[in-house]
């Protein structure tokens, strides 16, 4: 954003932004100093700008998994305060995943060492699905279990008229009107596993049956680009992304979200793009690994179907499945379970009860 550190006050709040380096849509080396360095500018910006503040609770998230000290000196400095870590990404083990670096490497270690430092000093770790718990649990054993709990990503709706005009909306972005459209939203990096996605294009892009578009940001973008450039595909759309109101509208429009993760993952991610699908009331398709639990939870609640993202024809099998569906009635399934799971009453019930 290139701003400066400062405090700010927002509708009554005091927000203290903080410099740092990229931590996200940048390279490696960037984001991995970022990491390293962000520990010592929270706690640099805390100490000059809030020397004397008390707090009750201390919530905080990953990434970056390298905030322990800012804990740890917050901790000190406020005995009877509740430490919450919202759990939205286990690292480093999914950059081992990825290949980023190995487990005998010493970035490894070095973060590992971070990460079991923070859960330590954690009073309480929300996750964002039972997967999640069960990993964290297994993977830590002197993580007390019962500390371990689900607090996932949640909405707060604001009574948005889920009606729009359609046939408008998609003739403004030069999409078809006369078949479902299913919408792939969000971020296009290396934990999405893009090169299954686009062979997953491939084989389905000359569907006269459907419409897939693939819209967003990140490191893995030019790729997808390169080959739509090259080859026109008649069924596939790819976009760069757009402004948080004008990628709502656009979502509004589709009929089923998709969510894509590479393989290799051993930890049990869950992406929260799925809730602007939830909340508009689609059905969702997703093809992860076979640690992800979103897929499963989907089709036991009737709201989509998943397949393992190793296999072309069992997505292209899916996507079969999704057209022959009740995409209407497995929409309002989809609606219903975020308003019974993932709304921020869920998430703020999950945190206040440790201060009854």
């Amino acid at each position: 954003m290139g701003k400066p550190t400062r405090l700010i006050e927002v509708d009554g709040v005091h927000v203290l932004g903080v410099k740092t380096l990229n931590l996200r849509n940048t390279n490696v080396v960037e984001k991995g100093l970022g990491q390293v360095l962000v520990e010592t500018q929270y706690k640099r910006a805390i100490k000059h700008y809030l020397p004397g503040v008390q707090f009750d609770l201390i919530l905080y998230s990953t990434p970056p998994i390298t905030l322990m000290g800012v804990v740890k000196y917050l901790k000190n400095k406020n005995p009877k305060a509740v430490s919450y870590l919202l759990l939205k990404d286990i690292f480093p083990q999914n950059a081992v995943d990825l290949g980023m670096f190995g487990k005998k490497s010493l970035i490894y270690m070095y973060f590992r060492k971070k990460e079991k430092a923070l859960y330590k000093h954690s009073d309480y770790i929300g996750c964002m699905s039972p997967a999640n718990v069960e990993f964290i649990r297994k993977h830590n054993p002197t993580v007390a279990p019962e500390t371990v709990e689900v607090a996932p990503n949640s909405v707060e709706l604001y009574g948005k008229n889920l009606i729009c005009k359609k046939d408008e909306i998609r003739a403004k972005f030069g999409l078809p009107t006369d078949k479902p459209v299913f919408i792939y939203g969000g971020n296009l990096g290396k934990p999405q596993g893009i090169p299954f996605l686009i062979e997953c294009l491939k084989a389905n892009a000359d569907r006269t049956d459907c419409h897939i578009l693939v819209i967003g940001t990140g490191t893995e973008l030019p790729k997808l680009k390169a080959w739509y450039n090259n080859n026109h595909p008649q069924s596939v759309t790819v976009m760069d992304g757009l402004p948080q109101d004008e990628y709502d509208v656009l979502v509004r429009s589709c009929d089923v979200g998709l969510i894509f993760l590479d393989h290799r993952f051993t930890i049990p991610n869950y992406p929260s793009r799925l809730l602007s699908y939830l909340e508009n009331k689609m059905p969702v398709l997703c093809a992860t690994d076979p640690n992800c639990d979103m897929g499963p939870i989907a089709e036991t609640n009737g709201y989509g179907y998943w397949c393992e993202s190793d296999s072309v024809e069992s997505f292209t099998s899916i996507l079969d499945r999704m057209i022959r569906s009740d995409v209407k009635a497995m929409g309002e399934n989809a609606y219903k379970f975020l308003c019974e799971n993932y709304l921020i009453d869920n998430t703020y019930n999950a945190i206040k009860k440790h201060f009854q």
